[in-house]
């Protein structure tokens, strides 16, 4: 008889039902971020945003400073900006995904917002096609996630899409 150790067993279970999850460090890559923002711009027709290093290096350079209190201000760069934070550890994927939520507040026929909806506007803004995000943890124990968008989006009077 094969004994399995107890964690093997726990793993090999996981996988039956699906229930696998991984480090939050697996949701935080360059690619999650691409994949999470392109699966919200296909599903309403916008083609896909593209990594660019450079607007990452933006992103983690302002994230940085925002680190002593991990308060959510905007940093009035030349890029868009979305911004999410956690007391706790938030993933790349779960931002992106809070920004995308907003969805459901965005009126498309008559390009307005019930509450707040420019997350997922900037998200899915056909213009805006270069991408760098970042994640930051704060002194406090909180998370900070940046992401910049080249070129920005979110004019007044104009649609995302």
């Amino acid at each position: 008889m094969k004994v399995i150790s107890y964690s093997r067993l726990v793993l090999m279970l996981a996988v039956l039902v699906g229930a696998v999850v991984l480090p939050s460090k697996a949701q935080d890559s360059p690619q999650d971020y691409v994949s999470a923002h392109n699966q919200a711009r296909s599903a309403v027709g916008v083609g896909p945003m593209q990594w660019d290093e450079r607007i990452a290096g933006f992103a983690r350079s302002y994230a940085e400073q925002l680190r002593g209190d991990c308060r959510l201000i905007h940093s009035g760069g030349p890029y868009g900006e979305n911004l999410a934070g956690s007391s706790g550890d938030l993933t790349g994927i779960r931002a992106v995904n809070l920004w995308v939520n907003e969805k459901a507040n965005y009126n498309y026929p008559t390009n307005t917002c019930n509450g707040e909806c420019r997350h997922y506007t900037q998200v899915v803004w056909r213009n805006s096609v270069r991408l760098g995000c970042a994640k930051v943890r704060c002194n406090n124990g909180g998370t900070i996630i940046s992401c910049n968008y080249d070129p920005r989006g979110n004019y007044v009077n104009q649609k995302p899409y």
